[in-house]
This record gives C-alpha cells, structure tokens and sequence, in this order.
C-alpha cells in the first residue's frame, strides 16, 4: 500500500511537470505569432469606410488562423490582427505605424486613405524599420510615389473614368457638371474627368466641390450645378453623403443621370435610399454581390452574418488581399523580411472566384494588383448587366488569350482597356 501510495504520488508529480512544460514536450511546437497591422479612420467622418476595410483583413486573418495558419520556412504561424485608429490624420497614421513596427515587429500594414498613405511611404523603407504597405487606394499618385514596399489593392481609377465617361457620351450626354469630395482623391478625379471629358468633346458646365466628409446640405452646390442645366453630374465621395447629394438633387427637380466616382458603390447607395428609383440614369461601379463568381452568395450570406452589414467592395478586395499577403509570406519562406515578402508576391497568384469573393491575377510591376474593374448602368430602375474591364494587358492580342482562358461567365461583358499607367 505505501509503494502504491508513493509511485501514484509520483506519477502524478510527472504528469504536472509535463503539463507545465507545456506543448512541446509532446512534440506539438507552439505556433510563432505574426502580426498584421492596419491603420485607418475607425471612428470620425470616415468610420464606416474604414470599418468595412478592416473588416476584410479581420475577416481573412480569421479564416486563415481557422485553417490552421501558414506553414512558413517548416514553421506554423497564425496571424494577429491589431488595429489603430487614425482618423486620416497622416502624423497620427505614421506615428501608429511606427508604433506597430516597433511593439509588434510587423512585417505589413493596411491602410485606405491617400491623405495617410503619402505620409506612410515617406517612412516604410527606412533602413532596418522596413515594412510592406498594403495601400486599399485606386489613385494614380500612389504608385507615382515610387515606393518598391507598397502595393496597390483597387485598380486605378482612370479606368472608370474612361469607362462611365464613354458610356455617359453613349447616351447622348454631352455636358457635365460636377460635385465632387475636396481633397486630393477628388481633385485628382475632377481633373482626370474632365481632361477626358473635354477630349470626347463633352462640356464641363460647372464645377462645385464639396465637403462629403463634414457637410449634409449640399443643395447651394447642387442648385448651381443644376442651374447650368446638365445632361449628367459626375458627383461621389464616400457612399453614405452621395446618397444624400442624389436625393437632394432629386428634391431640387434635377431629372439627369449621375457618374458616380468610384468611391462611391452604388448597391451601398440603393441601400441607404431603399431602392433604385432616384438613381435612374446612374453608372457607377457594379454591385459586389453581382459579380459572377461562384464565392460570392456563400461569402456575402456568411459576412453579413457575422458582421451584420451589408457586403461591400472594401471587405472583399481586403479580404482576397490579405490572403495574397499570406500566400506571398509563405513563398517567401519568411514572415519577417518585408523586402522577400513583396519580392513574391508575384508567387501569390492568381486567386479565383471559386475561393474568393472577387478575382486577383497577378501584379504589374509598378505594383498594382491585377483585379478587372466591374461597372454597372442603373436604368429604368434595374441594374445592366455588368461590364468588367481589363486593363493590365500591353496589347489586345494579350486580352483575347486571356480571355479565351477565362471566359465570362453568364452574361458578363469582359473588355480591353489598357491602363495609361502601366509599362
């Protein structure tokens, strides 16, 4: 009985040394932490924006670590996410990066805002405090910056300027006023419009800015823009105040179409005024949860479940982001080195519509990840078919042998639109 007593006591005292010494006595190593950083207005004038672009990343970073994380170099990792508000403040936003590098050692950080990502990019490629910058921006100007550690998520807007403008002149519109978000993103919109516009032989009658992130009442700007009686009004800054800006011009007796800036998403804006009926004549970007892929229904129903929102484009290109991010850490064999990491992203593609809400195909080499943009026509209160534009191609004969590749799947349109701003 006292032999039993004594080999059960230590027995037992073994059994707590094992479990004290944790996982890895029994041959299951811990999982090495990577943290995903991202830095953006999650509260103030731009909450919403920026609460759907964090959403996507949260969102993937889940799916990833649910699926047992990555397998980096022979070694398992599972992401973190932490998440700083900047409010589009730039000294705020480079102060959370550097916050983020120096705490967290992260080797990437999200940001959607241009105003803060200049200020980022004057930062990221200090030597030994690097890091890759995932920039959620479809400007130009971000990539003539000629940052090699950012990479640009959205296409570049100048296709959709292009794009709405040619089929606005297809309806037989020839003059636009315009009342657009201030600052730089809607400078930089205004001014490519009308350069493009003006060189269809399109007239610009008026142009009146606007604040969407501060102002409600947009009716002084809109009375002075209807006033110079035009067929279409380029108008968008984020969704939630261009859907006040077309109800109020629609209360002012303005019966024209809208050009909607790619900011603003259509389905966002039907959602907030309860249909389509006061965007007749609206072409704009397609609705997300449109596009053809076999993904999107089991996607849209699972994110408006957990998030109880509406899907957006901001959370899915995040999302498919993301997992190209860790995709490439994986190709790269590190998690730590932003320099490899962006070196294979390339490696990280293409990922399709079978797994994901929408479609990336590669990269360019200034940096700009390859997604076709989608536009759609609001007409007679129903949505066009949607047109998607390619545009990363050099030639046409290019475009048709991709194409023959992948076809469009039901009644897409797939168009040839080459970028102004790529080799």
């Amino acid at each position: 009985m006292r032999y039993c007593r004594g080999f059960t006591g230590l027995l037992l005292l073994a059994i707590m040394g094992l479990a004290l010494a944790g996982p890895a006595v029994y041959g299951v190593a811990e999982a090495k932490e990577v943290t995903i950083g991202f830095t953006g207005p999650i509260s103030g004038v731009a909450a919403e924006y920026g609460q759907d672009c964090l959403n996507g990343v949260e969102m993937a970073v889940n799916d990833i670590n649910a699926g047992g994380g990555i397998t980096v170099g022979g070694e398992k990792c599972t992401l973190k996410l932490v998440k700083l508000d900047d409010m589009i403040d730039p000294t705020q936003a480079v102060n959370n990066c550097r916050r983020l590098l120096d705490q967290y050692k992260t080797p990437a950080i999200f940001n959607p805002v241009f105003n803060t990502l200049a200020a980022i990019a004057k930062i990221n490629e200090e030597k030994d405090h690097e890091f890759l910058v995932m920039a959620y921006t479809s400007t130009p100007k971000v990539l003539e910056i000629g940052n090699k550690l950012l990479v640009e998520i959205p296409p570049p807007f100048t296709i959709y300027v292009r794009s709405l403008a040619d089929q606005a002149l297809k309806e037989g519109w020839r003059k636009a006023a315009m009342v657009v978000t201030l600052g730089a993103y809607g400078d930089e919109w205004r001014h490519t419009f009308t350069e493009y516009w003006q060189s269809k032989g399109g007239q610009i009658t008026e142009d009146k800015p606007a604040n969407y992130y501060t102002e409600t009442d947009f009716s002084a700007q809109l009375t002075a823009a209807i006033a110079s009686k035009p067929d279409v009004i380029l108008i968008g800054g984020p969704s939630a105040p261009t859907a006040l800006v077309i109800e109020q011009a629609r209360n002012l007796g303005y019966n024209g179409g809208f050009i909607l800036v790619d900011q603003a998403k259509s389905d966002y804006i039907a959602n907030i005024l309860k249909g389509t009926e006061l965007m007749n004549g609206t072409i704009g970007l397609a609705a997300v949860n449109q596009l053809p892929f076999a993904a999107m229904p089991s996607f849209d129903k699972r994110y408006t479940e957990l998030y109880k929102r509406m899907l957006t484009w901001e959370v899915c290109l995040n999302y498919t982001a993301m997992h190209a991010l860790a995709r490439a850490m994986v190709a790269a064999g590190t998690v730590s080195d932003p320099v490899a990491i962006r070196a294979a992203l390339p490696k990280a593609f293409p990922l399709l519509g079978d797994k994901f809400p929408i479609e990336f195909f590669g990269i360019t080499l200034r940096g700009c990840m390859e997604l076709a943009g989608s536009v759609q026509f609001i007409k007679d209160g129903k949505y066009s078919p949607v047109e998607t534009l390619y545009w990363w191609f050099k030639t046409e004969e290019e475009f048709n042998l991709f194409k023959a590749q992948h076809p469009a799947p039901g009644n897409v349109t797939m168009k040839f639109l080459k970028s102004e701003h790529e080799e």
